[in-house]
């Protein structure tokens, strides 16, 4: 996807906006005022641009400054045209009126990120640089060598994972991909996208768990003119953005029962009705779902219809969950530690023996998902560019066994509290206790304050006060807490 440039005049949420398109693979950069964008705009152009709930007074003279921008940038002979804008409107707002203004689209802010990054795609869809562009034969080739190149592991569940994909890619049929959260879902449909005859088409994801309910049968299927109340214009859905390619419908447990029908109908003949359309518009798609649901026992529920369970499961994918392929994870570290620092601008890191081993012995429930945002912590954290024991949050220390058992615990083998010394005052017991944990993450970290405030769970602030508090020196040789006594 091509540059994201956001608009918006509170901090806090610019930094959220910013993090949860991070997480999306999506990169942007951000602006406060609106009189900064052509600056932004002349060092790169941007695809889409983005104006949050705070900035949209002035969307109208923006959407013209935008129009300018692009006449520009065609003039001097660029690639360049109008980006598109979208609005994030909050609940009370008017979304018509940001469309009159000169949007392109508007996305309710408290849908969240996961209605913004489908907004985004699919203007990038409809402008034809979806998040795969039509490439030329020969990088089409290479396109589908690098989707399977993303798979990181050589164990055998990944080997028959990628076989399976390689033998489903050529087939129109629909493909089910199932698996646990994190573990690649999306990244299994751009492969089959890319390794098929569709490659040259567009990729269109949309979650539909991410969309409210009263607006997913027009984002997937349109509608015309004067179909309902707020339909000012025709509108095409993402089935016709599609067309061509594949859409990837994520979260498809999470379609309403009335729309799976209307789904089997597509997947039966190829055919769309737009919302207060009589005529049908014929597609050529070929679709991706995905859930993380077990969809024979949402199909017993009767939250899933049998025949389009059984319509898509024609061809299924199950990815293994993390712990299930656990040779891979000494791989897949390397893979995201390499990756960080180079995001990041950090120097390269290296992995302890020891913290290698509680990696691997740690059941990841979040899959690889939990796993890169854990090395990306690790490598901040982490002291003389190794990520030691230290590096690693509370959770896999005590999941794996890692935690010391130390003299004077907390807790008896019975789970009943232990009080530090004869002292009845909740006060008094409440500062040992404080004080003693203190200088334990502080051992722990070898008197590095910020990752003990980490495993403190407090702020680097609160810790520094703290240590002036008790009086808490730190050796100047191996930078831990100097013993004194918890009793």
């Amino acid at each position: 996807m091509r540059r994201i440039l956001l608009l918006e005049n509170d901090e806090r949420l610019r930094r959220e906006l910013l993090l949860g398109l991070h997480d999306h693979g999506i990169e942007g950069e951000s602006v406060a005022d609106a009189s900064a964008i052509g600056a932004v705009w002349q060092q790169g152009e941007a695809g889409v641009v983005v104006v949050g709930p705070g900035s949209l007074t002035g969307l109208g003279a923006l959407a013209r400054e935008l129009r300018g921008l692009g006449a520009a940038g065609t003039a001097r002979g660029a690639a360049a045209r109008e980006p598109a804008l979208v609005a994030l409107v909050p609940a009370e707002a008017d979304g018509l009126d940001v469309i009159r203004q000169g949007a392109h689209d508007f996305v309710l802010a408290s849908a969240g990120v996961d209605a913004l990054v489908t907004s985004l795609r699919k203007q990038e869809a409809l402008r034809g640089r979806a998040v795969a562009r039509a490439p030329g034969p020969s990088q089409a080739e290479e396109s589908a060598a690098a989707a399977v190149e993303r798979f990181v592991g050589q164990s055998p569940k990944i080997n028959a994972l990628l076989a399976q994909v390689r033998r489903f890619a050529a087939v129109p049929s629909a493909v089910l991909v199932g698996g646990e959260s994190g573990t690649g879902k999306e990244l299994v449909a751009r492969a089959l996208h890319e390794q098929s005859p569709w490659r040259r088409g567009p990729f269109v994801p949309v979650n539909c768990g991410a969309i409210p309910a009263g607006l997913i049968e027009s984002e997937l299927f349109g509608h015309e003119r004067g179909a309902f109340t707020d339909a000012v214009r025709d509108k095409r859905g993402l089935f016709e953005v599609a067309d061509g390619g594949t859409l990837f419908l994520d979260e498809i447990a999470d379609l309403p029962l009335a729309l799976q029908a209307k789904l089997l109908r597509v997947l039966q003949d190829g055919s769309v009705r737009r919302v207060g359309a009589t005529d049908d518009v014929q597609v050529r798609v070929r679709v991706v779902a995905a859930t993380a649901r077990d969809l024979q026992v949402e199909v017993r529920a009767g939250r899933f219809r049998e025949d389009l369970y059984y319509r898509l499961a024609g061809l299924e994918i199950q990815i293994p969950a993390l712990r299930e392929r656990r040779e891979d994870i000494p791989r897949l570290v390397a893979h995201f530690l390499e990756r960080s620092c180079v995001r990041l601008g950090l120097p390269a890191r290296q992995v302890d023996p020891e913290a290698m081993k509680i990696l691997v012995a740690y059941d990841w429930p979040g899959n690889v998902r939990e796993l890169e945002n854990t090395i990306e912590r690790a490598a901040v954290l982490c002291a003389d560019d190794r990520v030691d024991v230290a590096s690693l949050p509370e959770r896999l220390l005590a999941a794996t066994g890692a935690v010391e058992e130390e003299s004077g615990s907390e807790a008896d083998h019975s789970g009943e509290v232990v009080i530090p010394g004869p002292e009845l005052s909740i006060k008094r017991a409440s500062r040992e206790i404080e004080e003693s944990l203190i200088r334990r993450a502080l051992a722990r970290t070898q008197g590095n304050r910020v990752r003990a405030a980490e495993l403190l769970e407090i702020s680097h602030r609160a810790l520094l006060y703290k240590i002036k508090d008790y009086g808490i020196e730190i050796g100047p040789r191996r930078r831990g807490a100097v013993p004194k006594s918890d009793a």
